[in-house]
């Protein structure tokens, strides 16, 4: 499990980096916004908002600053019960 969330948190910080590069220099090469929600939803949540931070990239989109979190929430949530009611 470990793994696959390294794996997944990798993809997810490159396709990010992609993107903010994309906007400065080519728009029309753009990663669509549910692409990058979908790889938060799959893993990589925690990664993205951290990269997002660092490189200032979607900051202002409530969508992201408030999405990010919530969807981390839910990992922790499922998490927990994954792991103490099994």
């Amino acid at each position: 499990m470990l793994i696959y969330f390294l794996i997944i948190s990798g993809i997810t910080a490159i396709v990010t980096i992609y993107d903010k590069r994309a906007a400065k220099k080519h728009p029309r090469h753009r990663v669509p916004e549910a692409a990058l929600l979908l790889l938060a939803f799959v893993g990589g949540s925690l990664a993205e908002f951290l990269v997002m931070l660092c490189i200032r990239h979607k900051t202002r989109h409530k969508r992201f600053m408030l999405g990010l979190p919530l969807i981390m929430l839910l990992h922790i949530g499922l998490g927990y019960l994954f792991l103490f009611t099994i």
